[in-house]
């Protein structure tokens, strides 16, 4: 088992007394993250509806990150591995 995993478990182990005040300024703190439901009041939306529109939201990251990553392959597909063009694409992966 990884170490990552291993802590996770401990960690949740560890808290499995999670309030209902808990949960609720988490998902109050989550519904401040997710562009579609930011700026309606607290009281009005579910946590049901915040997860939801979380899961969309992360689908939706995704799929840019996909597409940004297609452009990107396909940029370099496309340009000379000697022009500046290239050389400015590596350094910024390199960051």
């Amino acid at each position: 088992m990884s170490s990552r995993r291993s802590r996770s478990r401990q960690q949740t182990g560890s808290s499995r007394n999670i309030t209902d005040e808990q949960i609720a300024d988490l998902v109050s703190k989550l519904q401040q993250l997710i562009p579609e439901i930011r700026n309606r009041p607290s009281d009005t939306v579910s946590a049901s509806k915040v997860l939801q529109e979380t899961c969309n939201y992360i689908r939706s990251l995704h799929r840019e990150v996909d597409d940004l990553s297609d452009r990107l392959s396909d940029l370099l597909a496309t340009t000379d591995t000697d022009s500046a063009q290239a050389a400015i694409i590596r350094s910024l992966l390199s960051q």
